[in-house]
């Protein structure tokens, strides 16, 4: 599956990566579409068999804080219709635990059988953690992990980090504080900017051979940045970012973190819709960790678990990768998503399409489904870059439909942009800066 990796109208934003036997699941907080607040009252869990992860199946609600209408709330006291964020879901001893942030509870685990749920409420947290140090007992944001020699950790923190112990014969009780703030405690080696590393939220914990992986959200821009110690109390040393979905598209806070899906490292992150930071939709880009344990940064890409797009196929144009201009992608219904808010000089962008051998042909055709919106224009079709070679254009009207053109062939790899522009001039010129000229639904080359 493309980027975004789930059905297009499903939100799993915070999406926390865990492979149980030989399937991938990816627990997160749960959005709704054109919300103007952050996640639900449920939590939903997605898996994919290792050797087909394009085949994501749902679980359904695996854990709820108040009544939905096919079951009653997990929670039975009262006073807990609070939403849910972020929860991380670990195994030991043949049980799946799950964790999760309240807003403005104490936080709860809950238990199951099956990595896929659904979860019963086990416990709130119960903690000799100062409030202080683990904001009121909140322990936002927690990612849990067991050691090899069997000792369970809670990572939490909202603008400063902590980690304690966890009881392991109970997985709730919280204590033998280990009073880590990553702002202090997260070195600073190779030259990065001192704001880079400050610790914001996002708190998710990994071993790779005997290195432990902190990855987080930073205070600086919209990335998840990582950090790693030889051992799982720190001191950790920054060492980077992973990926920053707001580079050349509306970004926002990020959380996720990395997984490997037979031999092939992922990062798992979200990127922002309905122009907000809410409304988020969960992604994935191929990584690599050099010898080093280094990770090199990535782009975003329109890819998800896919090696190259084909351009011969029908493209969603929700799975663009790059919108400059101040275009977004929205949702209508559950069926349709499209970009709007394209106005002169847009740009969006697709990464990555295999054309194949040109067998000598000249040209192709391109298609694109619009809604047009009584504006004339023109689209600018460039492979590699936003300024790179322009193969062809194509003349928008006023009217809703296809829109074709012929365009070069190109074989091989690229990128496609789609650049914008309008040619009125004077006062109309000015007006027609902020005005939309069209929303792209689809596009599709053909030969």
């Amino acid at each position: 599956m493309p980027n975004p990796y789930l059905p297009a109208w499903e939100y799993i934003p915070d999406g926390e990566p865990r492979v149980f036997g030989d399937r991938i699941y990816v627990y997160g907080s749960h959005d709704t579409a054109g919300s103007d607040n952050f996640c639900d009252y449920v939590l939903k869990c997605w898996s994919a068999p290792l050797d087909d992860p394009n085949n994501w199946i749902c679980h359904g609600d695996i854990f709820r804080v108040r009544d939905t209408r096919d079951h009653p709330s997990d929670i039975a006291d009262s006073g807990t219709e609070k939403r849910l964020f972020a929860p991380d879901v670990i195994e030991k001893d043949g049980k799946y635990y799950l964790y999760a942030y309240i807003v403005n509870r104490k936080g709860c685990v809950g238990v199951s059988d099956r990595p896929e749920g659904p979860f019963k409420h086990l416990s709130d947290y119960k903690y000799t953690v100062s409030d202080e140090i683990c904001c009121n007992g909140w322990f936002i944001d927690p990612s849990v992990f067991v050691d090899d020699d069997g000792k369970v950790y809670i990572y939490c923190g909202f603008e400063r980090s902590f980690l304690a112990e966890v009881n392991g014969e109970n997985m709730y009780e919280v204590s033998n504080a280990v009073e880590h703030f990553i702002p202090c405690e997260i070195t600073n080696e190779g030259g990065f900017d001192e704001e880079d590393k400050l610790f914001y939220e996002a708190a998710s914990m990994r071993k790779i051979g005997n290195t432990y992986y902190m990855i987080y959200s930073p205070k600086r821009g919209s990335r998840l940045a990582y950090a790693t110690a030889d051992s799982p109390v720190g001191p950790f040393t920054y060492r980077g970012y992973i990926v920053d979905n707001g580079v050349d598209y509306p970004g926002g806070n990020n959380h996720g973190s990395i997984a490997c899906i037979k031999g092939q490292w992922y990062v798992f992150y979200h990127r922002m819709t309905n122009n907000t930071i809410m409304s988020r939709r969960g992604c994935v880009e191929r990584i690599e960790i050099l010898p080093d344990g280094s990770i090199p940064t990535v782009e975003m890409t329109s890819l998800g678990f896919e090696e190259s797009l084909s351009p011969y196929r029908i493209t969603a144009a929700d799975l663009a990768c790059v919108l400059k201009g101040g275009a977004f992608i929205t949702e209508r219904n559950v069926f349709e998503r499209v970009v709007t808010n394209i106005t002169d000089g847009t740009v969006i962008g697709y990464k990555y399409f295999d054309f194949g051998d040109d067998f000598g042909s000249k040209t192709m055709d391109f298609n694109m489904k619009i809604n047009g919106f009584g504006c004339d224009c023109r689209v600018h079709i460039l492979i590699d870059r936003e300024d790179g070679e322009e193969i062809g254009f194509a003349d928008v009207g006023r009217d809703c439909g296809v829109i074709s053109a012929a365009v070069k062939v190109v074989s091989g790899r690229h990128s496609v942009f789609f650049k914008i522009t309008t040619e009125y001039s004077g006062w109309t010129g000015e007006y027609f800066k902020n005005r939309c000229l069209f929303e792209l639904k689809e596009f599709v080359f053909t030969k």
